[in-house]
């Protein structure tokens, strides 16, 4: 039901049926090891679940007799038209889940048309830009050495044609993630990252090196108060990426669907906004773009889908996803993502028990 199209389910591909196929299918294939680094947050897992809980307490206020034989999801961004108004978010460890890594789930968001962001710790940049040379992909960047090795990283990035440049800002230290400690996992919080040093010692220094020294649009990942979007935007930062690192970072913070109208209101059009944080329906995406958010990144998504199928699968999730958010702005009268805004949201008292799984009641 995209433009042009009428009103109606476009036709099932493949063997998925619904998401939570693909999840089982996921969960059947990966050993406990890595279903555990999938699913698992930090410590006591409440940031994990407070971000499910943030999305799940916002309810829709449909409008009807509203014309939407024609719903448009597309979006432009980077120069870019994508077919969704999200991305498939860095994740470090997709190499764990199925063959071809970041190389496979780039490659599949080339096919179906939305943007990839690749982590630094995942396949090599110019491995990537191969598979999918005419993908819309952002390169992320941890920061393990110093000035040299950032200059390095964002050229071979300019050489891979990326679109943007994101920095990552919320992971001084890897925490302690105790379902990865139980299986002895080797980054389970156990020890230290190389360069890790480099990384504690992040500061607003190195943003700055960046935005003088390439025209090239920079993204802050791991923002998460309104005063540190407020010191990006004074340092002419492009996107806040409203992020805590899926839960697996500091424990007990806020769920970003709870920081994000704050940050988009204090950043005020100067920025714009990506977020993620237990994103997995179409439903979430259409609550975080009526907040206001530009674009929003699934991780965990990507990676049951890898583990369910491969690059396949990958385009087959974005597919259900796409159908979900026709159904759901179709069904709150909503023919494009331009008209969406906070009047179609409503506070709710969740009705589930909050987990990076609760958003599929089929799933045990």
């Amino acid at each position: 039901m995209s433009k042009g199209e009428e009103a109606t389910c476009p036709p099932h591909l493949g063997d998925f049926e619904s998401l939570q196929e693909i999840i089982q299918k996921a969960q059947g294939a990966l050993p406990k090891e890595k279903w555990d680094i999938l699913v698992g947050g930090a410590e006591t897992e409440t940031t994990l679940k407070r971000n499910r809980l943030a999305i799940d307490s916002i309810a829709f206020k449909p409008r009807v007799l509203r014309n939407v034989s024609v719903v448009d999801l597309s979006i432009e961004h980077f120069g870019r038209r994508l077919r969704l108004p999200i991305f498939l978010a860095p994740t470090g460890p997709l190499n764990l889940f199925g063959p071809g890594g970041g190389a496979a789930v780039a490659s599949g968001a080339q096919v179906f048309g939305v943007a990839h962001m690749l982590s630094s710790g995942c396949t090599p940049l110019e491995s990537v830009a191969e598979a999918a040379p005419s993908a819309l992909r952002m390169a992320q960047l941890y920061v393990r050495g110093d000035d040299a090795s950032v200059h390095k990283y964002v050229g071979r990035a300019l050489a891979s044609g990326c679109a943007a440049i994101c920095l990552t800002v919320d992971s001084a230290v890897l925490a302690r993630r105790d379902r990865d400690i139980a299986n002895r996992h080797r980054t389970a919080g156990l020890g230290k990252w190389p360069g890790q040093a480099y990384q504690a010692g992040l500061d607003w220094r190195t943003v700055k090196l960046i935005k003088d020294s390439y025209d090239i649009p920079l993204v802050l990942k791991g923002i998460a108060t309104v005063e540190d979007a407020r010191i990006a935007v004074d340092h002419g930062v492009d996107w806040i990426y409203v992020s805590n690192h899926g839960g697996r970072q500091l424990d007990h913070g806020r769920g970003t669907m709870d920081v994000l109208p704050e940050i988009i209101d204090a950043v005020g059009g100067q920025a714009k906004v990506m977020v993620d944080g237990g994103f997995c329906r179409g439903t979430d995406i259409i609550k975080a773009l009526a907040i206001g958010a530009n674009l929003v990144g699934l991780g965990r998504m990507q990676c049951y889908a890898l583990a369910a199928g491969g690059e396949a699968a990958i385009i087959r999730m974005l597919e259900l996803i796409e159908d979900e958010m026709l159904r759901s702005m179709a069904l709150l009268g909503v023919p494009t993502i331009g008209d969406l805004d906070r009047s179609y949201l409503y506070p709710a008292v969740p009705v589930t028990i909050p987990s990076a799984l609760s958003a599929f009641p089929l799933i045990n």
